[in-house]
């Protein structure tokens, strides 16, 4: 079947659909990323999910592995570490022996960085908040493509969260290379509205957390089945790191902490560490941690095979398609 769509992202990525499975923490590893690529997209392994660079260098190796030729990708998280540890470059440096083609940058500047990943060859997706000086900044240091991530987003949509329809809209006027749009975005026919509004794809996270292929618990799974769109919150705003997290008890207990004068951060950073959030993946006791999920969890209504999903959302954006030009006013 021809592909439906073909934009600078499908170019740029020599894939089937304008769709990037963004990295996911603990959860985007081998096996998942090489299902996204045999389904014809691209997805990005989380180098910070890794426990050392050895073990990432031999997850991507497995990866290429499993990936049957088709392009996947390695999420590095730009950050500063509190002891001054250079948790970055060693990262940059298995990506460039491995012979990783697509790198996803995210969190702080990567203007450090992103010289020395294209001098590489490598091809940089940097993700930013929808905020547009963030989004011509990715411009200039020579991003190839740039995220923009509207607030229905999971994880972290900014410190002055922009809702997605006005994110993805204003980057696209305001940049010229391609934008892709995240946020709360989960269905075909989200991904025509985004094309349409000048982006050339989407992101999708949330979307694919009940793939079969991700390897958390059932029962998590199962929680975000039942989930409708007003199931996610926001918290930790008192701290400036904004995130959109899926409303459970041990969330509720950490937004009432928030609400101390002053607020006290010793005391919300333990229930708020990523080794909490993988216990949760892990056992499937979902109630007791802060796991990141987006507004379009609504659209994650079954359990399946990655390569379902992604064929349930290519039948949609072509019934989407099919739509809008039937309600052309011209006749054609």
């Amino acid at each position: 079947m021809t592909p439906p769509f073909k934009t600078r992202i499908t170019d740029l990525y020599g894939i089937r659909l304008p769709v990037i499975a963004s990295g996911l923490m603990w959860l985007a590893d081998p096996v998942y990323v090489a299902a996204v690529a045999r389904a014809g997209l691209i997805g990005f392994m989380t180098a910070a999910s890794f426990p050392n660079v050895q073990a990432l260098r031999e997850g991507i190796r497995r990866c290429r592995e499993l990936s049957a030729g088709k392009p996947f990708g390695v999420n590095i998280m730009i950050r500063v570490s509190r002891d001054g540890t250079d948790r970055v470059n060693p990262l940059i440096d298995a990506a460039i022996d491995e012979g990783v083609k697509f790198v996803e940058t995210a969190g702080n500047n990567p203007e450090a960085y992103i010289r020395r990943l294209k001098d590489a060859g490598i091809t940089v997706l940097h993700k930013v908040p929808g905020v547009l000086r963030y989004v011509k900044k990715a411009e200039s240091l020579g991003a190839d493509a740039v995220t923009v991530i509207g607030a229905e987003a999971g994880g972290h949509p900014g410190i002055e969260p922009v809702g997605s329809m006005v994110a993805g809209a204003a980057a696209a006027r305001a940049v010229k290379i391609p934008v892709i749009l995240a946020g709360g975005i989960g269905s075909g026919e989200q991904l025509v509205a985004a094309l349409a509004l000048g982006a050339e794809g989407v992101a999708m996270g949330t979307r694919f957390l009940v793939a079969e292929e991700i390897w958390a618990h059932r029962q998590y799974k199962e929680r975000l089945v039942a989930a409708a769109e007003t199931d996610t919150t926001l918290l930790l705003q008192s701290m400036r790191n904004t995130q959109r997290a899926l409303k459970t008890p041990h969330v509720a207990m950490i937004q009432q902490l928030e609400k101390s004068d002053p607020v006290d951060t010793a005391a919300i950073l333990p229930h708020i560490m990523g080794t909490v959030g993988r216990k949760a993946y892990e056992t499937g006791d979902v109630e007791k941690a802060m796991l990141s999920c987006g507004q379009g969890v609504v659209f994650a209504d079954k359990i399946e095979p990655l390569a379902a999903i992604v064929d349930r959302i290519e039948a949609e954006a072509r019934v989407a398609m099919a739509r809008l030009l039937s309600l052309r006013g011209d006749g054609t």
